[in-house]
């Protein structure tokens, strides 16, 4: 269990897209350091809170399920970072395997691991760039409230931030009662 003791505050939308630019020059720098595919690691946290107790937790044991993937496939971590900041945490692993089998092996991470749901592992070949889900034949991710492509429920607003927020909460107790 990681607790970090951040309270629970919000982020702005200039914040997180601060973070974001950060986030893409850190991922861009790597890329040029090691010239190897990058894991970058994100919590889904809809709503302007992005960081809480709860939500360090659930990326301590990201991080946790990740490392001991990437070990038990025997594929080298040339480095790893993360970071514990107001606008979430995030984590970068630079791996020495090729990119599209380490996105289909996280895709089944995030499809089958109880809090799976809630990370966003993003995998970038330092040639091709991003690996989407589709270049793998993969279903874009799922709605939290109604399991439909989250890309759409999203754009059309067809869920209320209440609801998307009470299906968040849902998985992290449902994760905490069986832990």
């Amino acid at each position: 269990m990681v607790i970090r003791g951040h309270t629970r505050t919000s982020v702005s939308l200039e914040a997180l897209l601060l973070a974001k630019e950060e986030r893409a020059k850190r991922q861009a720098e790597w890329s040029g350091r090691y010239s190897r595919p990058l894991i970058s690691l994100t919590l889904v946290t809809p709503g302007p809170v992005k960081t809480s107790a709860r939500y360090e937790n659930i990326m301590g044991v990201a991080l946790r399920v990740c490392d001991q993937r990437l070990r038990n496939n025997g594929w080298p971590v040339i480095a790893r970072e993360v970071n514990w900041l107001p606008t979430g945490p995030e984590a970068l692993w630079c791996v020495d395997h090729p990119a599209p089998e380490v996105k289909a092996h996280l895709i089944d991470t995030e499809q089958t691991h109880p809090l799976g749901r809630l990370w966003d592992f993003d995998v970038i070949c330092p040639v091709a760039g991003p690996v989407g889900r589709q270049s793998l034949n993969r279903h874009s991710r799922r709605c939290l409230v109604c399991n439909e492509p989250a890309a759409c429920c999203s754009r059309s607003q067809c869920h209320s931030q209440t609801e998307v927020l009470a299906s968040v909460e849902k998985i992290i107790n449902d994760w905490f009662t069986r832990n």
